[in-house]
């Protein structure tokens, strides 16, 4: 029909032209292995990632490959990102924490005709690669000529050095145009029960979420903004952070590979980050980090959070050294944002304990994508207090896993979550459990996440988990694991004590248990199947 708006595309290759046209002098910071800084902006970005987009193709690479990324967060990585999706093949981020047989078995599902790789990780790649035979053509290392590690591969695999292979080849003089609906990325879930299962993103499903990731009401990304995003860029594409942060024109500060805290909130000062983002368990080793050393932020104003519950205690703390928390919530099958924590004007009217309550929930849909809770007889009411089985659909959420033609989404397209949850009237969520992990006890459900949210506020405590053991009257009760903060002692009556007045009595743990650590998963997470093992089996102690 005549005089209808023009269209395009939506591409991935958009955002970086974008931002080199109109941010094109903005900074990308990257830290090297040996602590060195290096910066570029969005111009050179751009123009290299046009090399990289070439020497692929040279490379025999085809539009709809897979080319696997085995990175932290740099900006050769980031690079990898858009030259390897701006020329229609396909970018698979393949977590290097998770086990050597995995990462095997997800390279060889995706069928992965190349892996670029940091040259520290090089010995994973050369470990895994013999199982790749046939399939994997070469690996490129990203680095320059005189950083190239020693690496013996298997015939028929070659090595390439990154840089010289960008030195050798001309930039495309143009992004290619295609079916924005074409795969882009594909990212796998974290394997912690079975195989690692494949989530493909589009180039229109990306671009949507990264532009979402741009509301005010979510991250809120501005042109003045330098983004820290802590959460690894093998991890749901660091949650969208490396394709909204260029479209908004802010500047990137990418960490490499050192990632504890004192290197961290360094980093943080020394680039005047004011938003980044990183999993709960990150920000909790910032914050004792600044309890023991008295430092503090110099300009972090704003931290977005998720992978697992962030403790309303430790918000409070935050707040009080000036940074505000956002819960966001999803999972990589939803790429993975699909609520966040802004407020409404009827949560702004609440006073400051309730106001900070419901900042501890995990917020309310974004546009673009919706949520429900269900049980046994459909959609639970809105009311804060019915549990419900969470589900969701939208624009960036998955239909199904890759090359897994079996699926659990229904027909109208709602994604089972496997958490458990309740939405109040405004709309925002409040997860009570994950499904697995949810505590029945003598018939009364018991939630994990409200246990270890009142362990973590008590003064003694760093870290905690609740899970639940066999128990021969109730069915199960509630065993709590804490570790202490630096410094203190102590004991479990003193935590059970602490309970008194927080939670009905029947679910108060019946045991605590001081442990020096707790064990942490490839994202991050606490793996309570590790916690299950250890102290729930019939020979535990």
């Amino acid at each position: 029909m005549q005089g209808l708006m023009q269209r395009g595309e939506l591409l991935i290759s958009g955002i970086i032209r974008h931002a080199a046209r109109h941010h094109g002098t903005t900074e990308i910071v990257s830290r090297r292995d040996d602590g060195r800084i290096d910066r570029t902006d969005y111009a050179a970005i751009e123009v290299r990632a046009c090399r990289l987009g070439s020497a692929l193709r040279a490379l025999g690479v085809q539009p709809g490959e897979r080319v696997a990324t085995l990175a932290m967060n740099s900006d050769r990585h980031l690079e990898c990102y858009f030259g390897i999706s701006g020329i229609g093949a396909v970018c698979n981020t393949i977590n290097p924490r998770l086990s050597q047989d995995d990462i095997a078995y997800i390279a060889a599902h995706a069928e992965d005709a190349l892996i670029f790789a940091d040259p520290a990780l090089l010995p994973i790649v050369a470990a895994v690669a013999p199982k790749l035979g046939g399939m994997l053509r070469g690996v490129v290392v990203l680095a320059p000529p005189a950083e190239m590690p020693e690496c013996r591969l298997p015939a028929g695999i070659a090595l390439h050095c990154y840089e010289t292979l960008l030195a050798q080849t001309a930039p495309l003089p143009e992004w290619p145009v295609f079916d924005e609906n074409t795969a882009a990325g594909l990212c796998y879930t974290s394997g912690t029960t079975g195989r690692p299962k494949g989530v493909l993103y589009s180039h229109r499903s990306t671009l949507l979420h990264a532009m979402m990731m741009t509301f005010a009401d979510t991250a809120g990304l501005r042109a003045v903004d330098r983004v820290l995003p802590i959460v690894p860029m093998f991890h749901v594409n660091a949650w969208g952070l490396p394709f909204s942060a260029p479209m908004a024109g802010a500047t990137l500060i990418l960490p490499g590979r050192q990632l504890d805290p004192a290197s961290l909130l360094a980093l943080l000062n020394g680039e005047r980050a004011t938003l980044a983002g990183g999993v709960p368990t990150v920000w909790l080793g910032i914050l004792n980090h600044l309890r023991q050393s008295g430092e503090s932020f110099a300009t972090l104003r704003r931290v977005m959070s998720g992978g697992s519950a962030f403790p309303r205690a430790l918000m409070a703390e935050y707040a009080a050294r000036g940074v505000h928390v956002a819960h966001a919530w999803g999972m990589t099958e939803s790429s993975p944002v699909v609520t966040w924590n802004a407020p409404k004007p009827a949560t702004v009217a609440l006073d400051a304990d309730a106001q900070l309550d419901q900042q501890a929930c995990q917020g309310r849909t974004v546009f673009g994508v919706d949520v429900r809770a269900v049980n046994d007889a459909g959609e639970v009411p809105w009311d804060g207090a019915t549990q419900g089985n969470l589900e969701f659909r939208g624009h960036w959420v998955a239909s199904a896993y890759y090359r897994q033609p079996e699926t659990a989404v229904g027909p109208e397209g709602w994604f089972p979550t496997g958490d458990v949850g309740v939405i109040d009237a405004e709309g925002f969520v409040t997860l009570t459990d994950r499904t697995k992990d949810l505590i029945k006890s003598g018939g009364e459900w018991i939630s994990s996440i409200a246990i270890e949210n009142i362990a973590v506020a008590h003064p003694d405590v760093a870290e905690a988990a609740a899970i639940a053991v066999p128990d021969a009257k109730w069915g199960e009760r509630p065993l709590l694991i804490v570790v202490p903060r630096e410094g203190r002692s102590p004991t479990p009556e003193a935590i059970r004590g602490f309970f008194a007045g927080r939670t009905p009595n029947w679910s108060v743990p019946d045991r605590v248990i001081i442990a020096d650590s707790l064990p942490h998963g490839a994202t991050g997470k606490v793996l309570k199947t590790e916690l299950r093992r250890r102290y729930a089996a019939p020979d535990a102690p």
